[in-house]
């Protein structure tokens, strides 16, 4: 991982000195379409995520198939498309997965034009510039540099093996497209970070998921609207990882761990007998502990007293509320 001060003179080049690059940025502009999101008061992601969101899509496929980061999309009741000559149209949902948080929006009709390629995301390398591509209603184009590949945990039970860093950071990134220097898209904006380069330092930054992730899940979201296999045991704990352990920071309203008796202040030592100090070993032990449904044994420090809290795990789309019939 660069420096702090490599990092830094590297996005500075990147934002005053871009390259000049294979392809011409005209050749982005029908593939980028901007997404406004409805969603209804009632609904439990409003609280954090809102009722009105905007971002970008990037079309993928000739029919109107979109890609975008998947959380703008939970729980949306209408989804209107913005394409890059004007027209506005209506879509619905295609298909979502929580474990690399992509989306896929269908448009009503096909947008027209190129869809945009995608590029190989393990290619790019620290200190490598590439293009941020959002619609023009939310930001444009612009240069980055690529300043961390590394692995990213959040904390609403979210986490990535290999994640891309950008700086310096933009805050319309949302969807945004991340373009190497052969004009093919390499991630997915996903996040403003504080921390892009672990340096001891502020470093703010953007966090983009590859689009390498997208490959072998692509047909079973095209076909059932999420991937094949077992669904990932799911909490409903937001948490955060100070000093060597994993504190909860959140009970979500009526989720699993609210009901199994989880209380916000929490440091949880052990997942079914497996004992954790980090967000990531957290994630891998629930993760690895079945399949959604599955009975979760924490061992909690609270009070000054250890406490074993057994919790019934289910798939997270289930606590949220479900798309249009239209939708998957």
């Amino acid at each position: 991982m660069p420096s702090l001060v490599t990092a830094s003179w590297a996005a500075w080049g990147a934002a005053n000195l871009p390259p000049a690059g294979t392809f011409a940025e005209h050749d982005l502009a029908a593939a980028i379409v901007k997404l406004g999101i409805r969603v209804p008061r009632e609904a439990r992601s409003a609280e954090t995520l809102g009722t009105e969101r905007e971002g970008t899509g990037v079309a993928i496929d000739d029919a109107g198939l979109i890609l975008t980061i998947g959380y703008l999309l939970l729980e949306a009741e209408s989804i209107l498309v913005v394409a890059s000559d004007g027209r506005v149209l209506p879509a619905s949902v295609a298909g979502f997965d929580h474990a690399t948080g992509f989306g896929l929006v269908r448009t009503s009709q096909p947008l027209g034009g190129k869809p945009l390629e995608f590029g190989n995301s393990e290619a790019a390398r620290e200190l490598h510039t590439a293009v941020i591509a959002a619609h023009p209603a939310a930001g444009g184009l612009s240069y980055a540099s690529i300043v961390a590949r590394r692995p990213f945990t959040g904390w609403w039970e979210y986490a990535l093996d290999d994640a891309i860093f950008t700086a310096p950071a933009r805050n319309d990134h949302s969807g945004a497209a991340l373009i190497n220097a052969d004009g093919q898209s390499i991630g997915i904006g996903s996040l403003w970070v504080g921390d892009a380069i672990e340096a001891g330092a502020a470093f703010p930054g953007n966090m983009f998921v590859p689009t390498d992730l997208l490959r072998p899940i692509l047909a079973d979201l095209k076909t059932s609207g999420r991937r094949r296999g077992a669904v990932r045991p799911w909490l409903g704990i937001y948490s955060e990882e100070v000093r060597g352990h994993v504190l909860v920071t959140q009970v979500l309203r009526d989720s699993p761990a609210e009901r199994g008796g989880i209380k916000r202040g929490d440091v949880i030592l052990a997942v079914s007998g497996q004992a954790v100090g980090s967000q990531s070993e957290f994630y891998h032990a629930l993760w690895t502990s079945g399949a959604a449904g599955v009975a979760v044994t924490l061992q909690v420090w609270r009070k000054k007293a250890v406490r074993e809290i057994v919790v019934r795990s289910i798939d997270r789309m289930e606590y949220l509320r479900a798309w249009p019939a239209s939708a998957h």
